[in-house]
C-alpha cells in the first residue's frame, strides 16, 4: 500500500470522533428505526436504562414498576452530527411534554429521558430544554427527564431493528411507519437549511 493510502487512512481515525447518547422516548422500536436515519449516527442499539435490579428483561420493564426506561444507545460521529443536533431531533420525535406515555403506549417504561454520559452532555440538554420551553415551541413545558447514565443493557435480540425486520406487523404500520414518515419530512427540512 502507496504511504499515501497509510497516511490518509491515519488521518481519517484521528478525526474520528465516537460518542455515545443514551435517550428514551416511548417504545424503543419506534426511536431506534428514527434515529438509524440520522447521517453521523453508525449504530443504535435498543435497551434498558434507569433502574437498579441487575440483568433487566423485556417481562420485568412491561410491568412499569422495574425503574427501567425502554431507551436506545446511539453511537455517533460528531464530526458529521452534533449532540445539541441529536437533542433537537430527539425532541421533535416524539412527545416530550407527557409524563410515562407516548400515545397508546404507558408506563414509566416509556418516559421521555436523556442519560447523560458526561458534565457536557448534562449543559447541553438543560439548556437546551429550556430553551424549547421558553420558545413555547411545544403547547405544554417539557417534561422529560435529564438523570446521570448509569448502565446500559442491551434488549432482547428479537428487539434490535425490530421496525425493519418487521414492516408489516400491525404495531409497526399503524404507529411506527406514520411517526417516522412524519419524522423524515421535518428533517429533511432540517437538512436543506
Amino acid at each position: 500500500m502507496p504511504k499515501f493510502h497509510i497516511f490518509y487512512y491515519f488521518q481519517i481515525y484521528l478525526n474520528y470522533k465516537m460518542s455515545l447518547m443514551t435517550i428514551g422516548a416511548g417504545c424503543f422500536w419506534c426511536v431506534e428505526a428514527i434515529f438509524n436515519q440520522i447521517a453521523g449516527v453508525s449504530s443504535v442499539t435498543s435497551g434498558y436504562s434507569g433502574g437498579d435490579l441487575p440483568n433487566p428483561n423485556y417481562e420485568m420493564i412491561c410491568t412499569g414498576k422495574s425503574g427501567y426506561a425502554e431507551v436506545i444507545q446511539v453511537e455517533f460521529d460528531s464530526n458529521i452530527v452534533s449532540y445539541e443536533e441529536l437533542l433537537k431531533l430527539f425532541w421533535i420525535s416524539h412527545d416530550p411534554t407527557t409524563i410515562n406515555q407516548q400515545g397508546n403506549d404507558i408506563g414509566s417504561q416509556y418516559r421521555s429521558v436523556i442519560f447523560f454520559h458526561n458534565q457536557n452532555q448534562k449543559n447541553k440538554a438543560d439548556s437546551l430544554k429550556k430553551a424549547l420551553n421558553e420558545s413555547n415551541l411545544f403547547k405544554k413545558e417539557i417534561v422529560t427527564e435529564i438523570t446521570e447514565f448509569k448502565k446500559f443493557y442491551k434488549a432482547e435480540e428479537y428487539h434490535q431493528d425490530y421496525f425493519a425486520k418487521n414492516p408489516n406487523v400491525p404495531y409497526c404500520s399503524f404507529v411506527i411507519k406514520p411517526k417516522l414518515e412524519k419524522f423524515l419530512i421535518n428533517y429533511k427540512k432540517r437538512e436543506n437549511r
